[in-house]
């Protein structure tokens, strides 16, 4: 799959109905942190663009980060549904299986740093999905996945939007 074919009409799109933006960035979000998704979508080149075109457009950065928060907290909350209802044969299905080694990294992850692997993981793009099917599977209790989830989902959504939107709009004051 050529990438560039994928992103270039998502970030036009973007660029030209910009009122469909937060919506568009909150569903790059969620296919990027459901499990069986995230390995098809190059969400996190897509999300990095947006950033940078955030800033050189002067797109609105909070509803597009309220949009990259509300996705990737669904796709995890999905995910960790996943491994608490599906537990191994979700291994079995397709994309995973084509990635043996990615849910036993992920479980293994998991099982290590507990709560704060939820958190972490969520930064590092194998981990991103298949920490939260791991926690679901362990049946980490539902509450505090969901507050380490959507405080994490806050963090990634800055780090993902922020720098491109920040040094896009330096460089236009600069040129201005």
């Amino acid at each position: 799959m050529d990438v560039q074919a994928f992103t270039q009409p998502v970030i036009e799109f973007v660029r030209t109905h910009s009122e469909w933006a937060p919506l568009v960035v909150g569903l790059l979000a969620l296919a990027e942190s459901i499990a069986l998704f995230s390995l098809l979508v190059p969400a996190t080149v897509l999300l990095m663009g947006i950033g940078a075109l955030i800033g050189a457009t002067g797109i609105e950065f909070w509803p597009m980060w309220a949009g990259a928060v509300i996705g990737a907290g669904l796709g995890d909350t999905i995910s960790y549904w996943l491994g608490r209802h599906f537990h191994d044969p979700i291994s079995r299905m397709w994309p995973l299986n084509k990635h043996p080694d990615l849910l036993p990294r992920g479980h293994s992850f998991f099982e290590r740093w507990g709560v704060f692997g939820v958190f972490i993981g969520r930064f590092f793009g194998p981990l991103r999905a298949t920490v939260p099917l791991a926690a679901g599977a362990c049946a980490m209790p539902f509450i505090p996945f969901q507050i380490t989830n959507w405080l994490s989902a806050s963090a990634w959504a800055g780090l993902m939007l922020g720098p491109g939107a920040y040094s896009m709009e330096q460089v236009g004051r600069m040129l201005n």
